[in-house]
């Protein structure tokens, strides 16, 4: 090799470990804001008083984005400047973050609902409860209740959620880019055996962003609020492409994992703190602690196993298929670690602490608060010694309180009465009881199978991407990736987050109400329903992703078989010719490589 010729060498590896470096930055910024928006999906429902139903959109919104330009994108992006086309992209990103960040600064302050903020001072240590006998609405009550309503309706933060919806969808749309020009980019200009290698790290770098961004939700969640995004070839490339069978199982086959992986990450905190009674704050901060950095940790190991055993696209889907199906085994068993429902007055227990769920709304009112005059749709739990969690300290027949804010006290619960033993008082103190002493147990058990189930499932990652590039002739990768990320993110990212909201919504035993008396969000669900909602529906896709699996790599064994026939074939019957020279050689090369994309 000349100098020159040294010299250029050196200086396109200095361009192209560059560029991975800046991709994998890449990778980490939109991962972090991502991240950061599944953890905040509790605080979005609550801030803005809306339904799982509607966070599922909101979250979705991303998806959308990218429906509206990936199929251009990925076609026409390859054909100019990739690297400029992703910086675009990137910037249109950080267009899309500062809107979602809008409500914060136009919104006013968060306003909850409560049953006890119009209380009546009696003395300095004392003051009268909602729970007294006789107890009426008076003419300054109903004025008030007038003012508020009137007040409710103009309010301008009522719709603030759309400003998220519309900065994710931008950012979906920013995003566009990343992936199926960057990858292809640098598979084009890398050698065949370092792509597994540098795919790895650029996901790896990647994963620490939801770690950082996990990590920045459960700090910020902790923030006390007193609760708890025309070319004539191109149809005929597109035929091409779907005409690849191999190609076009993977996409089926990716549609359905990616389905149920949208739904465990995007409720899975709030099945943590439902199932195991944990925090929102914890519960995103054990996420980004262990489950993304065994992601990572299962990324570069998938793709170090690649290059170290040097595993062609056979080797590298009978990897995908088995880190598959041991996830699925992992999960399966989680259905079977749970703690049992909380014990709430009314909803999932009686006024005597006999197990009953109840979705009916007037099983909240018992005898020891008939003279109450209670509502029953306020949520602010107490805690009394007999182990019961009540709905509000109205509910709970509470008639005085002693101290404010969180270290406020109830006396003289009268439903506390109902299930008493000798020893205990008639007090309660704001929120749920805890669970009981083995559910901390129980939760350690799942956390460790959910980040075994993480690891093993993300080894796969790495070698399913190398089945996939390797499956696809050279001229179509961009499109490839490009219509691979069009298809799964659009029906394996918009729709999950919904149809998984709704039915969970239906697990829901308490609503909360917004400021105008509308339906606002769930309070405190069925757990046990909860639960086998949540993880049947997880465990039935990952069943048919990973049949779909089985079909993938026994299309790819029959396809390899095929190419060795045939290349055995031709040669022997250009060596019985005398022909076997290097130019039919070649020939016999090509004919094989684009035999093996169809």
């Amino acid at each position: 090799m000349s100098v020159e010729s040294k010299k250029t060498c050196d200086a396109c590896s200095s361009k192209l470990k560059l560029f991975l470096a800046s991709l994998a930055f890449v990778y980490f910024a939109k991962a972090f804001s991502g991240s950061y928006m599944k953890s905040s999906i509790t605080q979005i429902e609550r801030r803005f008083n809306i339904p799982s139903s509607l966070t599922g959109l909101i979250d979705g919104s991303f998806e959308i984005g990218n429906l509206l330009v990936i199929a251009f994108v990925s076609y026409f992006g390859a054909k100019l400047h990739r690297p400029r086309i992703i910086a675009i992209g990137c910037f249109i990103m950080a267009v899309g973050s500062f809107i979602t960040a809008l409500p914060h600064f136009f919104q006013g302050k968060y306003k909850y609902e409560t049953s006890v903020s119009h209380i009546k001072s009696v003395n300095n240590t004392e003051s009268i409860l909602p729970c007294m006998s006789n107890h009426s609405m008076t003419d300054t009550d109903k004025i008030n209740d007038l003012d508020a309503q009137t007040a409710c309706e103009k309010a301008a933060g009522s719709s603030m959620w759309i400003y998220v919806f519309l900065g994710n969808m931008l950012r979906g749309i920013g995003e566009t880019p990343i992936m199926p020009l960057g990858v292809s980019y640098l598979d084009d200009f890398s050698s065949e055996e370092n792509t597994p290698f540098y795919l790895a790290c650029i996901h790896t770098v990647g994963i620490l962003g939801p770690v950082v961004g996990f990590m920045l939700g459960s700090f910020f969640s902790k923030i006390y609020v007193d609760i708890g995004s025309v070319d004539l070839d191109f149809i005929p490339s597109l035929k091409r492409l779907f005409s690849n069978s191999v190609f076009s199982m993977l996409i089926l086959t990716y549609l359905v994992a990616v389905n149920g992986f949208i739904g465990m990450i995007t409720f899975m905190p709030k099945y943590m703190e439902q199932i195991f009674g944990q925090s929102a704050s914890k519960s995103t901060f054990l996420i980004g602690t262990l489950n993304l950095p065994a992601v990572a940790f299962g990324m570069i190991t998938g793709g170090f196993v690649l290059k170290r055993f040097k595993l062609g696209v056979v080797g590298a889907a009978r990897m995908s298929m088995i880190a598959s199906f041991g996830s699925f085994c992992l999960l399966a068993t989680q259905v079977f670690i749970h703690c049992d429902n909380a014990e709430v007055a009314g909803l999932t227990v009686s006024y005597q602490g006999v197990p009953q769920v109840s979705y009916n709304q007037q099983t909240l009112l018992s005898q020891c608060n008939t003279g109450c005059s209670c509502p029953v749709k306020h949520w602010d739990p107490v805690c009394s010694d007999n182990g019961l969690t009540y709905s509000s300290p109205c509910l709970a027949g509470c008639q005085t309180s002693t101290n404010a804010g969180k270290e406020m006290v109830f006396h003289n619960c009268t439903c506390v009465r109902e299930k008493m033993t000798p020893g205990m008082n008639m007090s309660a103190v704001l929120g749920q009881c805890p669970r009981r002493s083995d559910c901390d147990y129980k939760f350690k058990i799942y956390m460790i199978l959910s980040v075994l189930g993480s690891f093993i499932s993300a080894s796969g990652g790495t070698p399913g991407y190398i089945v996939v590039l390797r499956s696809i002739h050279q001229d179509l990768k961009s499109l490839a990736l490009g219509m691979q990320t069009l298809i799964v993110r659009t029906l394996g990212g918009i729709p999950p987050p919904i149809y998984f909201g709704l039915l969970i919504d239906r697990t829901c035993l308490k609503w909360g109400t917004n400021p105008c008396g509308g339906h606002g969000a769930c309070r405190f669900y069925d757990a046990n329903t909860f639960r086998i909602t949540f993880i049947g529906v997880i465990t039935g896709l990952h069943s048919l992703s990973n049949i779909l699996w089985g079909c993938v790599y026994f299309n790819i064994i029959k396809r390899q078989k095929k190419l060795t026939l045939m290349k055995e074939a031709k040669e022997n019957a250009l060596d019985d010719n005398g022909l076997g020279n290097g130019h039919a050689r070649i020939s016999i090369a090509k004919d094989i490589d684009r035999e093996s994309t169809i």
